[in-house]
This record gives structure tokens, sequence and C-alpha cells, in this order.
């Protein structure tokens, strides 16, 4: 990407948002909508990696960072980590359908099926593999719990379940409290499902569609369009996964009883440890759909305020910067999908608190502010900092992430994603004590939350992470209570996530998103002037990757 290119729309675009610097002040609410209907607009094109939309992001992303007067954090002292990506789209099927001993089960590309690719071929073909089901796809021996039981599934499509065996397990199953109960493990992710498909050999996985357990509709599941990307891998760390995707429930009830199979019975048997892979006999899988792939230069935008005493030692904020770019016009004719909330919002947020914090007294540690290419891509920009970061992991303070906030006025609390991960949720209590809220615990931890955005890429590696999203519960809403807080969630998830009326609006309401934005500033204000660490918690998962450095931080 040539700077020519970057900076070209940004001087006129810069006009709009941008104000003389002044002495420390609060979070600046208009200031943060100036930036949203600004990157929302249809001059970023729906800010998709690898884009016209993107060339402009990053731009206006570097403008603003150098007018308040940051520094940048890239590698060799750039403003960019340059990300490569594989850009995969799938082309209409020539063959996509079940056979079984009936005859061939065609499925209906978006209505029954939704598949993509992570692999950088012409064609996704599938020849006859035969259909296994795997339960719910988990290999956690430290857990006791293997769903492969040593199956040979090289060549085969695998069917699994979404979420956790204990998800739907009742008091007294052998599967109860194995994954934390309703709150979600990363093996309920179904992120994990693929790789682990992957590693076990199979050809294609598809995962049975279930909103309760997913945590969003089968609307959701089809946004991308067939789209698909990862980060550019060495041909011998390509998954073997031709297609990978999801079955409707209706299309999954339907393929299992062709087989004369009972998919629910078949589910709650997948409740148990014991529980072996069943083959759906005489089902078989083909596919062939034309790839168009190609390898996109993205870039992660990373600026800094060097620290004094303690500049090796890093605080980071972060947010991503791309959303879902254009797709087929909605009913007002919008064709971008702009994500004005996901995660425009929090990029608003990050360059108000480098603003405010730019205005104060340099801090003792150094503080980074990060914008993420592809998160909604697999969280891919976050992922390929912390493989090849800039600053050290072990001197990572803490990364307190911005996705998504709620717009629809003050709250009387805040809620807290992860609870009992790490000691920044005793913070978050204790500063939104003095804003006059309560911490509120997610209210479904069953979606996974916690491993859904970009703070997971520095969790895994031991930093302590803190999660600032609206829609990890209803908030207590000033004006209309949790019952007004749940309407916003229930509008915002069932209409507008990831679509095209995820725009800005003159009806949103400002002050709850500022809360939280303040209350997440001044917790990485008192990080980067301080020499504390944050801790992880006993029992959390991410503890002992962290111990391992603890002599680097002593």
């Amino acid at each position: 990407m040539k700077t020519k290119l970057l900076l070209a729309p940004v001087a006129a675009l810069l006009a709009t948002v941008c104000h003389p610097a002044i002495a420390r002040e609060a979070i600046d609410a208009d200031r943060m909508v100036a930036d949203v209907k600004t990157l929302s607009s249809d001059t970023f094109e729906g800010r998709a990696p690898g884009t016209v939309g993107e060339e402009r992001t990053i731009g206006y992303l570097i403008a603003r960072f150098q007018d308040i007067g940051l520094q940048p954090a890239g590698p060799d002292g750039q403003w960019v980590q340059k990300v490569p990506l594989l850009h995969t789209t799938l082309g209409a099927p020539k063959t996509l359908a079940f056979a079984g001993p009936k005859g061939a089960m065609p499925v209906a590309v978006g209505k029954d099926v939704y598949v993509s690719t992570l692999r950088p071929d012409d064609t996704a073909r599938i020849a006859g593999a035969p259909v296994v089901f795997v339960g719910y796809g988990v290999n956690a021996p430290e857990r006791g719990w293997d769903d492969f039981k040593g199956m040979d599934l090289k060549g085969k499509l695998v069917v699994f379940l979404i979420n956790d065996p204990d998800f739907y397990a009742k008091k007294g199953e052998p599967a109860a409290g194995k994954f934390g109960g309703r709150t979600m493990t990363y093996y309920g992710r179904w992120t994990y499902k693929f790789e682990e498909a992957a590693r076990q050999g199979a050809v294609g996985a598809l995962i049975v569609h279930d909103t309760a357990g997913a945590g969003y509709g089968w609307n959701v599941v089809t946004s991308p369009g067939g789209e698909n990307y990862d980060i550019v891998r060495s041909k011998d760390k390509l998954t073997s996964l031709a297609l990978q995707g999801w079955l409707s429930a209706d299309a999954s009830t339907r393929l299992f009883a062709s087989a004369g199979l009972d998919l629910a019975k078949l589910s709650t048997a997948a409740r148990r440890p014991d529980f072996k892979p069943v083959e759906l006999k005489g089902v078989t899988f083909d596919a062939e759909v034309p790839v168009n792939h190609e390898e996109v230069m993205s870039h992660n935008v990373l600026a800094q305020i060097p620290g004094t005493t303690r500049k090796d030692e890093v605080v980071m904020f972060g947010a991503h910067w791309d959303a879902y770019g254009k797709g087929a016009p909605d009913a007002q004719g919008r064709i971008y999908r702009a994500g004005a909330n996901d995660d425009g919002i929090g990029i608003a947020g990050i360059l108000d608190i480098a603003r405010v914090m730019k205005s104060e007294p340099a801090p003792q540690r150094t503080v980074v502010f990060a914008a993420w290419t592809a998160e909604e891509r697999g969280l891919l920009g976050s992922e390929f900092y912390a493989a090849n970061p800039v600053f050290p992991m072990e001197k990572t303070v803490a990364n307190l992430t911005i996705d998504v906030l709620q717009t629809a006025g003050a709250a009387n609390d805040v809620t807290v994603i992860g609870k009992g991960q790490d000691t920044l949720e005793d913070d978050m209590a204790r500063v939104a004590a003095t804003q006059g809220r309560r911490v509120t615990v997610e209210s479904l931890p069953e979606r996974g939350l916690f491993y859904r955005a970009d703070h997971f890429s520095f969790a895994k590696r031991g930093v302590p992470v803190m999660l600032m999203m609206g829609l990890a519960g209803a908030a207590d809403l000033k004006d209309g209570g949790v019952k007004a807080g749940q309407a916003w969630i229930d509008a915002y998830t069932g209409q507008c996530y990831h679509q095209a009326c995820d725009a800005w609006s003159p009806d949103w309401k400002m002050e709850g998103a500022v809360q939280d934005v303040e209350l997440i500033r001044t917790i990485g204000e008192e990080l980067a002037g301080s020499a504390k660490w944050p801790q992880w918690k006993p029992g959390s998962e991410f503890k002992a990757v962290r111990d391992t450095s603890d002599a680097v931080r002593k």
C-alpha cells in the first residue's frame, strides 16, 4: 500500500472531526460521534480488508493519531504492521449435495447450508466423503473428554454440535459442570471445532446450527456471503478442510433421519464421555465449488505515547477498524455494512482516550493504541500481532479492548465479561463505583464472548485482559431499566448486527458509551502510571502461561 493512497482522502475527512488540542478533559461524546459518522460513511465502503475502503481507513487513522500528537508504534518505526491475509470467495456450486440410501439430497446454500474455505485452491472439491457425527467435536484430555476415540477421519466430512458438552446437560448427567456449565469454554467455539477437525484429518466440517448454543441466529452465520479470510500460511500449515461451515437445524434433522438416526437422541448421547463417533451409514457428501482466492496485504495501525521511567512495559488499548464491506442492498438500498457500532464506536473510543491521555503528563509506562484489521474474519489482525509482537507479550501489562458499546443511554451498571479470569475485573468494580455504577455479570456466558474479540489473542498468550462490550448483557438503563437495555440488544442483534443498518443514527444516546470509555480509560491510566501488574486468578486457563514469564516482570 502506497502512502499517497493512504493519505489522499484524509485532509477533507479530518476537517469533520479534528479539534484544536486542549487541556485534559473528559471523554467527548461529540468527538466520538464525529469519528463514527466519518468511518461509517459511504466514503469508506464498509471498511473491508484489502479494499479501497481499507486504504482510506488506514490513512484516516494515521492522520488522526498524528493530529493527536502520538508516535508510530509499528515495526521499524512505522504506523502500520503488515498483515498478509488469504481472502477466499466461493462461487456458485457445481455440486453441493448429500447422497443417502434413498438417493440425492441437494442442499440449498444460504437456506440449508453455509460453507466457506480457508484453502487457496481454485476448486473446493469433496468427492463421496463418508459423513460422521462426532458429538461436540471436543478433544480435552485434561477434562477426561475425547469425542473422536481414535477414529480415522481422513477423507471424511464431520458433523458436530455447537457449544460445550455440558451446555444442555442436566444435573446428574456425566457432562454436567465438566466445561463450566452454561459458561462457554474455548472448546465450545466454532473456531476450535474447525481447528480440531483439521487436526483429526477431516476433509470437511459442518456445525449443526442452534441459535441458543451459538448465541446468534442463522442470519449471522450467512452474513459473510461465502467469503473467508485467514493469515497467509505455508502449504504444510494449511487446513485439511476443503469446506467448513454450518447446517441449519432443519437440514441436519433431515440428514440424520435419512440414515435412520435421531439427531435429538444422538445429541443427548454426545453428553457422555463414552460417546463414540457415529457414521451416517450410506450417506456421503459431494462438493465441487469454484473458489476465487487472493493474497491481500492488510494492516494493523499502531500508535504510542512513550513511557518515561518504565517505557519497556506496555499498556495497550485496542479496537478493530474492519467491518463487512459491500453487500446486497437492504430495504433502504444501503449496500455497505459499515459497522458504525461494530466497531466504529470502539475506534472512536480509543481515539478519544488517546487524545485525553496525550493532554496529560507523559505516563511512566508506554501506552499503545491498536486499531486491528480482520477481527470480523477471525481476530486475524490481533492474532498476527500477538504472534509477531512489536512489544514483548511478557512486558505487556494488559490489553484493554472496546468492541461494540450500547447507545441507548446512561446505565446504572457495567458488564464484566469472563468473570473470574483476572484482577482487572476488581479494578472495574472499583472504578465503576466512583461512577455510581455496579458490576453485573454477563447475562449469557454460554455465548462465549470472552473468546470472540481481539483481547483473546492476548489472553491465550498470558496477557491480562478486559473486554468492554455492550452485547454482553442488558444494561440497567437509567431511563427504562433492564427492560429497555434488553430491547436495545434485541433490536441491534436481531436486525443490524453485521448488516447495513449498523449505521450511525441521530437516535443514538451516547451517555452509556461514554461511561464505559471513561471506565476503561481510567483503568488504563492507572496502570500506565504505576508499577502494578494485573494477575490471572486461580483457576484461569491462562494463568499458567503468564506464570512461565514471572521472572521477566520481577
